[in-house]
C-alpha cells in the first residue's frame, strides 16, 4: 500500500505542477487538492508583500504596506477583488490604527498606502483580513516617537 501511494502522490503532484485545468483531483485514497484562485475552490490565503519595519508616531506608514493573494498551492491569484481590511493585531501601547482600513484588491493587491499608527512603541503587528482568505499579519512594525 505504501509504494502505491507513493506512486500516486508523485503522480499526482507532477499533474498539479503541470497547471492542471480540474478544480478538484481526488482518488480512492481520499486525496483532494483544490486551488483559490483560477478556478478553484479553496479559500484563498493573504501575503503581505510590501510593508515598513519602522515609522514615526503620527506620520504615515512608508512603505505602503501592500497585500496579495494567493490560492492554496500559493500561486497568486490576480483575479481576487474582495476587500481586505487592515487592524491591529498586536497592540503593545493601545495605538490607533488611522486612514483608509478597508481596500478593494485589484489584480490580487490590495495597497494601504496612507495607514498611521498615532503612538510610539515597538512589536505592534499589523493583520489582514478578507471575507473567504486566510488572514495573514505583518511583521513586526516600530513606530518611533516624532
Amino acid at each position: 500500500m505504501g509504494v502505491r501511494l507513493s506512486a500516486a502522490t508523485v503522480a499526482l503532484v507532477a499533474f498539479v505542477t503541470a497547471a492542471c485545468p480540474y478544480d478538484r483531483i481526488t482518488t480512492s485514497a481520499g486525496i483532494a487538492i483544490s486551488g483559490g484562485g483560477g478556478g478553484g475552490s479553496g479559500s484563498n490565503v493573504l501575503v503581505i508583500l510590501q510593508q515598513p519595519l519602522t515609522g514615526t508616531a503620527g506620520d504615515i506608514l512608508t512603505p505602503a504596506i501592500l497585500v496579495g493573494a494567493a490560492d492554496t498551492l500559493g500561486r497568486a491569484d490576480t483575479s481576487f477583488n474582495a476587500t481586505v481590511t487592515m487592524a491591529i493585531g498586536t497592540n503593545p501601547v493601545g495605538g490607533t490604527l488611522s486612514g483608509t482600513l478597508s481596500v478593494a484588491a485589484v489584480r490580487g493587491v490590495a495597497s494601504f498606502g496612507d495607514l498611521v499608527i498615532d503612538k510610539a512603541s515597538s512589536g505592534y503587528f499589523l493583520r489582514a483580513t478578507a471575507p473567504n482568505a486566510i488572514a495573514t499579519s505583518t511583521a513586526a512594525i516600530t513606530i518611533l516617537a516624532p
